[in-house]
């Protein structure tokens, strides 16, 4: 019998790995041989290069195929070795072949429109809602684009010879509306579909699995989860990752090599954090679905730390009346975060635009944090005491709604 096939320190057939694992030795995997236990932080901005010929022909295939130099970084806007490893741990997260990470997720969703743009492909279809800074950027021709808005059924009809994008994001910011990813991707045709994963995060969903082409991820949020980080990633196949990367190059939207320490770190408590905000998210939003102060409560199917709903009341005097819960946009963070999208997310989207999305003036969103689901009822039940002056003060919990669906369902039906 081979010798070392019977090593006690052979690591025996290669398997497939649980993305909670994975989560944690995803671009790691080296550290051990290196006699390293924590990843280092490389902040050097240049490098020494004592044979210019050799460079100047590594940077010449850097220009000509966008793939990463071999060898040591040359200088920090091509590459850098810490957000590589972050880099490198977010595609295995989501079943893609690469990622490029960039300075904020808005930067990332700029590559994006600019490297399809750069071939003439300009035509962008979009699905609301998505994010409002997408949604303006998309909308306002910033960076020559056009954009069709359709609902999901209308995306085959909506693709032009020179479209270069289809967008969706779900679940959707601020409505938690879902999309069949699947169904969409194969509307697209041969257009890429990009899914905006930042809600969902790779825990719940890998929209590569389902046909997508692109992911996008404000790594701001979940996959730092602490609120001190700010980034965006794109996961995709190689030869748009190479393009991506001279994108960044040339435009300069790097993530600096400390917020790709941070979001490495991120993500190996990724699946912990998430899986455990989902389950108090989950019980909250039964809560507020029961409140005779709460119209609507918006909670996907699939799951997940964000809840978003509607008050009778005035949704101002909720936001001024939280004390654990912290009134602040962005998400994803370890505590619990409450925003007026109307006011603030999605103000810069047209009044019109926003209210036929599904983005009322009385909608409130949520991103549920780490903290106990009691403490958190207690905080939400004293501020929408605070904002309730409209409430029907005749109806008391579920029988506002007459005949219910079982909790999970109904909250669906408002989703979308």
């Amino acid at each position: 019998m081979d010798a070392e096939a019977t090593s006690p320190t052979s690591p025996g057939p290669l398997r497939s790995r649980a993305l909670a694992t994975e989560a944690v030795h995803a671009g790691r995997d080296d550290l051990a041989s290196l006699g390293l236990h924590a990843a280092p932080i490389d902040l050097s901005t240049t490098y020494p290069s004592y044979d210019s010929r050799a460079e100047a022909e590594r940077i010449d295939a850097f220009a000509a195929t966008g793939a990463q130099p071999d060898g040591p970084p040359v200088y920090a806007r091509l590459d850098n070795p810490t957000t590589a490893r972050f880099e490198k741990a977010l595609a295995t997260l989501e079943g893609a072949e690469s990622a490029v990470a960039f300075a904020s997720g808005m930067a990332a969703l700029s590559a994006v429109l600019l490297a399809r743009a750069s071939i003439g492909l300009r035509h962008v279809v979009a699905v609301r809602p998505l994010y409002g800074c997408s949604d303006h950027l998309l909308g306002s021709g910033l960076l020559g684009t056009e954009v069709t808005w359709t609902d999901p059924a209308g995306i085959e009809d909506a693709v032009r010879p020179d479209t270069g994008l289809v967008m969706v994001e779900t679940p959707a910011n601020p409505t938690l509306a879902e999309i069949d990813i699947r169904a969409v991707a194969h509307s697209c045709g041969s257009v890429p579909l990009l899914v905006d994963n930042t809600f969902a995060t790779p825990v719940l969903q890998r929209p590569v699995e389902h046909g997508a082409g692109i992911v996008l991820h404000s790594a701001t949020k979940y996959l730092g989860g602490h609120g001190d980080v700010m980034g965006g990633v794109v996961a995709c196949d190689e030869e748009f990752a190479a393009t991506l990367r001279q994108m960044r190059f040339a435009t300069g939207g790097v993530l600096h090599p400390l917020a790709g320490y941070l979001l490495l770190r991120g993500l190996s408590t990724l699946s912990v954090r998430v899986r455990a905000a989902s389950a108090t998210a989950a019980e909250l939003a039964r809560r507020l679905s029961a409140d005779p102060r709460v119209s609507r409560v918006h909670y996907p199917e699939l799951g997940g730390a964000m809840v978003s709903f509607e008050v009778y009341g005035d949704p101002h005097r909720v936001i001024a009346g939280v004390g654990l819960v912290t009134p602040a946009v962005s998400l994803g963070s370890v505590d619990t975060l409450i925003q007026h999208p109307a006011s603030i997310s999605h103000r810069i989207v047209d009044e019109g635009d926003r209210r036929a999305a599904g983005v009322g003036d009385r909608l409130l969103r949520m991103s549920v944090g780490l903290e106990d689901v009691e403490d958190l009822w207690a905080d939400l039940c004293q501020a929408l005491s605070g904002g309730d002056a409209d409430a029907p003060s005749s109806v008391h919990g579920p029988e506002m709604y007459g005949e219910r669906e079982p909790a999970g369902r109904e909250r669906q039906r408002a989703g979308r």
